[in-house]
């Protein structure tokens, strides 16, 4: 599991702003929680593999993240952490209940059905092309050299 391209500056601007990135996705804990963790994400939900013995069952546990789940965690952390603004940011239609719960949403790479519901699309695979969407800087600002 890689990042997508320009998921890093995305993080850094955002956290540069004062804000949270939190990510929400159908995928699986055990493959995501590590790639999140080093990006600096700070808060992620993902569905969770049933373990048994040590061995995959092939099942999933715990409650399942889908279209409703994704929409009521960006609601959750956004009152956790007293969010003035919220942006979400999704591809396909299991994205939808969460985007329009969001202030903003970021078509990336979207489907049709995201595109035509969407505030915003990104439709190069750099991710990063939201900060500009959102009024964020691309890079800290230069410190002059006070000689």
């Amino acid at each position: 599991v890689t990042a997508t391209p320009g998921a890093r500056e995305l993080v850094d601007a955002v956290h540069r702003a004062g804000g949270l990135v939190c990510a929400v996705s159908g995928g699986f804990h055990e493959l995501v929680d590590g790639l999140l963790d080093s990006l600096g994400v700070d808060h992620w939900q993902a569905n969770r593999l049933a373990v048994s013995e040590g061995v995959l069952t092939g099942a999933r546990e715990g409650p399942l993240v889908d279209a409703v789940a994704k929409a009521r965690w960006l609601e959750r952390w956004a009152e956790e952490s007293g969010a003035l603004r919220t942006v979400a940011i999704g591809d396909g239609a299991n994205d939808l209940d969460m985007m329009a719960a969001a202030d903003v949403s970021i078509g990336f790479m979207p489907k049709a059905l995201v595109r035509q519901q969407a505030t915003h699309c990104i439709d190069a695979r750099d991710v990063s092309q939201a900060i500009g969407l959102l009024g964020l800087e691309r890079s800290a600002p230069a410190v002059a050299n006070e000689e």
